[in-house]
């Protein structure tokens, strides 16, 4: 397809997935440096699979661009957010996905509008994989216990509770929490 064929607003849709992309690449490379830090392989694992999707993902769009004749840049990453333990990672990350997969139906439906099949089938298979992948963070997120509001997070919760001496105020705690510090 030429370049002077593909929409501009197409163009636009792909660059920011790059962007988006590539911010999630960033940011689970991060997380599993950090979680494997903090001693849990397991998850540390689990989020360097994450980055190695992310950038096929990233790797997909950059192949999209070139074939439309354009160089592929992606034009800002998201800052890696922090977070001191590992369902605070979660939680940022299903927004992070979340994000993906509004862009991702947004240029879907776009496409549908203008009537560019090819594209719109490009961004359709990366919004389901993207909703599945966010499918996914939920049900670990659900392992751990869940979201921070709702019950039960305590018992995952970087801080344990804190004792009271005999007034009733709490102790202050012993050591600061090394989770704490990114």
């Amino acid at each position: 397809m030429a370049m002077d064929a593909v929409h501009p607003r197409v163009l636009g849709y792909l660059g920011r997935a790059l962007s988006l992309e590539l911010s999630a690449v960033q940011q689970y490379m991060t997380q599993a440096s950090l979680v494997d830090l903090w001693g849990d392989a397991a998850s540390a694992e689990r989020f360097r699979a994450e980055t190695v999707e992310e950038m096929q993902h990233g790797e997909r769009i950059v192949q999209q661009m070139l074939s439309l004749g354009v160089a592929p840049a992606a034009s800002q990453l998201r800052p890696v957010s922090h977070a001191p333990d590992l369902i605070g990672l979660l939680e940022q990350n299903t927004e992070l996905e979340a994000a993906l997969v509004a862009h991702y139906d947004e240029a879907t439906r776009f496409c549908e509008l203008i009537g560019d099949g090819a594209n719109g089938a490009f961004f359709r298979a990366l919004l389901e994989e993207e909703t599945h992948h966010g499918e996914e963070l939920a049900a670990w997120l659900q392992e751990l216990g869940g979201p921070r509001r709702r019950p039960g997070y305590q018992a995952y919760g970087r801080r344990a509770p804190q004792a009271r001496n005999a007034t009733g105020l709490r102790a202050a705690p012993a050591t600061p929490s090394d989770r704490a510090r990114f």
